[in-house]
C-alpha cells in the first residue's frame, strides 16, 4: 500500500495591515465576490458591485469603526471590518467582525494578522464583546481562526440560509474585549482615537 507524501504547508506571509481606502474597493469586491459566488461563508447570493462595497465601507468608517486591508507587495490580499451587531442602542458595546482573505492567499496567516489588528482596535475603541456570525457549520477555517483568537461557540441557528440547493446553518461565536462585563463601559464606544502601532 503506497501513501502519498503530505503536501508542504505554505509558509506564513508577511503582510502590512492598514485602514482601507476607496482605491482598495475594487480588490475588496473581487475577494468578497469569490466567497459569495462559490461558498456558503456569505449568505449573499449575488456579488455586490464595487459601488455597493464602497457604500458599505463608507457606512463602517462613518461610525468610526475599523475597516482594514492586508497588503502584500502592493496587492490587497484580505480585508476585515467591524460593524454593529445590532442597531438598537442597548447593543452599542457589542461589535460584529468580518474577515475575508483572497483565495490564493488562504492558509498564509493573513486572516490571523487581520483578526489580531481588528480585535486590538475594537478593544481600544471601548467595545466589550465581539460576535462572529459564521456562515455554515462546516466552515472549518473560519471556526478555527475565531477559536484561535479566543472566540467560543455560543450556539447555532439551524437551516437559516438556503443556498446552492441546500439548507445552511449559521454558527454564533463570541469573544470578550477588554474588561467585558467586569466594569462599566465608556460612554461613547467607537469614538476614541485608536493608537497607531
Amino acid at each position: 500500500m503506497s501513501t502519498q507524501p503530505a503536501k508542504p504547508q505554505p509558509s506564513p506571509l508577511k503582510v502590512r495591515i492598514r485602514p482601507a481606502t476607496e482605491q482598495d474597493m475594487g480588490a475588496i469586491q473581487e475577494i468578497y465576490a469569490h466567497y459569495v459566488s462559490n461558498t456558503t461563508a456569505s449568505f449573499e447570493e449575488e456579488p455586490p458591485t464595487v459601488a455597493e462595497m464602497t457604500a458599505r465601507w463608507q457606512r463602517v468608517t462613518a461610525r468610526g469603526l475599523p475597516f482594514l486591508v492586508a497588503v502584500h507587495r502592493k496587492r490587497v490580499v484580505g480585508y476585515a471590518y467591524a460593524g454593529p451587531f445590532r442597531e438598537r442602542s442597548g447593543y452599542r458595546y457589542t461589535i460584529e467582525d468580518s474577515v475575508y482573505v483572497a483565495e490564493d492567499y488562504r492558509g498564509r496567516d493573513v486572516g490571523n494578522e487581520l483578526m489580531t489588528e481588528l480585535i486590538e482596535r475594537c478593544t481600544q475603541l471601548g467595545f466589550r464583546q465581539m460576535i462572529a456570525v459564521i456562515g455554515d457549520s462546516t466552515n472549518a477555517s473560519s471556526l478555527a481562526l475565531h477559536s484561535r483568537h479566543g472566540f467560543f461557540v455560543v450556539g447555532a441557528l439551524s437551516s437559516t440560509c438556503f443556498k446552492f440547493g441546500r439548507w445552511v446553518d449559521a454558527v454564533l461565536m463570541q469573544r470578550i474585549l477588554g474588561d467585558g462585563d467586569d466594569s462599566l463601559p465608556p460612554k461613547n464606544p467607537g469614538k476614541r482615537k485608536v493608537r497607531k502601532r
